[in-house]
């Protein structure tokens, strides 16, 4: 008897939830919701280093909703654009050049016209330059200053520091001794290059807000990370380094803007897909409602055999 009474009981609030939903489902209404692209923007990816020619990559944005393939890259490359570079005495006009990337898609970037010899120009420490681009009937304008970098003062592979869960056998970590300049407003940024690898991008940024003359301070450095590579995922399997590797330090000193937009796209990145994080608009210093950053670097390099 009580096992009918048991079966009775749990068939009831099914009966119920099932009368519910059609009676709930009769008054739904369907709801559609057309999120409107936003308009097209300019996107330049452009710099200057110590030493070597500006180069700037001008792009198109892309729709969050679009499909994204090698063609949509490819067709994403502005072209035509009117491009000058000035350090407030010489002025250059970059020539558009093509990649061929081994593929039926190509690669587009402007930079110096080889052609002319004596139309050069390499950044100088100490200098600022102004960028200028003209497309389309509108006019977008950026500077940036070339810092001079102070170098590390001494680098060194050590004992492993616990970026992440699993340390392997023998592995090492980067270190520095880094002694802050007494002039405040000191940013910097990273890349590493570990034996034949291109150099990756260290999501660590400095700044001396808090460090301003300090006296020399170790600090251990989290290697580059290749593009779309998850930092935890790195930290625990790419984070280090072992006997034998050769391994070379890109320290690049950049002015304020441009330490803002790399903290604000490492931010943004680390935050991709979370959907309980704030919105965060990339900060540029280009004019005229365009993205990206126009950045003058002031590198330094040092480069060491892991022992």
């Amino acid at each position: 008897m009580s096992h009918l009474s048991f079966k009775r009981n749990a068939i009831l609030p099914v009966g119920i939830a099932f009368i519910m939903f059609i009676l709930f489902s009769s008054c739904e209404k369907e709801v559609k919701i057309n999120l409107k692209e936003g308009a097209t923007q300019v996107v330049v990816d452009g710099a200057i280093e110590n030493d070597v020619p500006p180069y700037v990559v001008l792009t198109k944005s892309i729709g969050f909703f679009s499909s994204i393939d090698l063609n949509t890259l490819e067709n994403s490359f502005l072209h035509d654009a009117i491009i000058t570079v000035s350090d407030g005495t010489n002025t250059v006009t970059l020539k558009e050049y093509t990649v061929d990337t081994g593929t039926a898609n190509k690669f587009y970037f402007y930079t110096i016209d080889t052609a002319f010899a004596a139309v050069k120009m390499k950044g100088e420490i100490g200098k600022t330059y102004s960028l200028k681009i003209v497309y389309e009937g509108k006019t977008y304008e950026a500077s940036s200053k070339l810092p001079n970098p102070k170098a590390m003062d001494t680098i060194w592979a050590g004992d492993p520091f616990a970026f992440g869960q699993n340390v392997a056998d023998g592995a090492k970590t980067i270190y520095v001794n880094y002694a802050d300049p007494d002039t405040l407003g000191n940013y910097g940024l990273y890349y590493t290059k570990t034996n034949d690898q291109p150099y990756y991008m260290s999501q660590d940024l400095y700044t001396d807000e808090f460090t301003n003359g300090s006296l020399q301070t170790s600090y251990p450095l989290t290697l580059g990370l290749a593009p779309g590579q998850d930092r935890q995922e790195a930290n625990d399997s790419l984070g280090y380094v072992f006997k034998g590797d050769t391994v070379t330090l890109k320290w690049c000193a950049i002015d304020k803007k441009v330490y803002d937009f790399w903290k604000s796209y490492v931010y943004a990145s680390n935050v991709s897909g979370n959907p309980f994080s704030t919105p965060i608009n990339l900060k540029t210093n280009i004019s005229n409602g365009a993205l990206g950053i126009w950045a003058a670097y002031g590198a330094v390099y040092n480069t060491i055999i892991v022992q």
